[in-house]
């Protein structure tokens, strides 16, 4: 796989990395990255991924750019408003970057379309506030042996985890709470979304061309009020009904 001159100076910061170099930018290339809810956490995670070069993006997604969006949704402008958000997403992040290839999906990811809608990636990322659709992503990328970066915010605090086969999402959190906070109902500051987004577009990163160490069974926890983080690792729950046979 080879580069244009265009994409050699634009990835040149990365090229130049002993971690990422030529193969890893390679790798990224060849990566297609799905990224569950256009929101507060998948829309940054795709600005930084279709930056770095990543070669296919699927956007997930069936709701519509509102006002509201915009205190934390940098993806999206005021011209966006009412616009499906896979499609403002995509026409904002190829502007960004036209070497990536955009795969917009205006749906809702239910238990019984996941495995279809996440089938050939090579990395998911989860930024939903639905438990619902964050427990059937994580069954889906289970079976398929997808690793999952998820990606979680509220008022001032945020996490990012990785899941790779065991334990999984569901041993963080076995059943949907009754009352989950969301955005709306608890509120949330902006610039926030920023940082787990970017968290989350990291570990990505990291997944694709094997830099580092991923956060794969940890969870870490930012404060943004104190400015703090902590890292917790999950434990496997041995009865957990979608990875305790893997």
């Amino acid at each position: 796989m080879t580069f244009s001159d265009d994409e050699i100076e634009r990835y040149a910061r990365h090229l130049v990395l002993a971690e990422v170099g030529g193969p890893g930018q390679q790798r990224l290339k060849a990566a297609r990255v799905a990224i569950v809810g256009m929101g507060g956490v998948g829309g940054p995670a795709a600005l930084y991924l279709a930056a770095a070069g990543v070669g296919s993006l699927r956007l997930i997604d069936d709701d519509t750019v509102g006002l509201s969006n915009l205190q934390r949704q940098i993806t999206f402008a005021t011209r966006d408003i009412g616009r499906a958000k896979v499609e403002a997403g995509a026409d904002a992040l190829t502007a960004l970057n036209p070497h990536v290839r955009m795969e917009p999906v205006a749906e809702q990811l239910t238990d019984a379309n996941a495995a279809r809608l996440v089938a050939g990636c090579d990395v998911v990322i989860d930024g939903t506030d639905d438990f619902a659709a964050r427990l059937a992503v994580n069954r889906a990328c289970v079976v398929a042996r997808i690793p999952l970066v998820s990606g979680a915010l509220g008022r001032w605090s945020g996490q990012v985890g990785v899941f790779a086969g065991r334990p999984c999402y569901r041993c963080l959190t076995p059943e949907v709470p009754p009352e989950a906070e969301t955005c709306a109902r608890v509120g949330v500051v902006g610039a926030l979304a920023g940082v787990v987004g970017s968290m989350a577009a990291l570990e990505a990163v990291k997944l694709i061309t094997g830099a580092g160490e991923p956060l794969i069974g940890r969870l870490l926890i930012y404060d943004g009020l104190a400015g703090t983080a902590r890292v917790v690792r999950i434990v496997a729950d041995p009865d957990c009904a979608v990875c305790a046979g893997g």
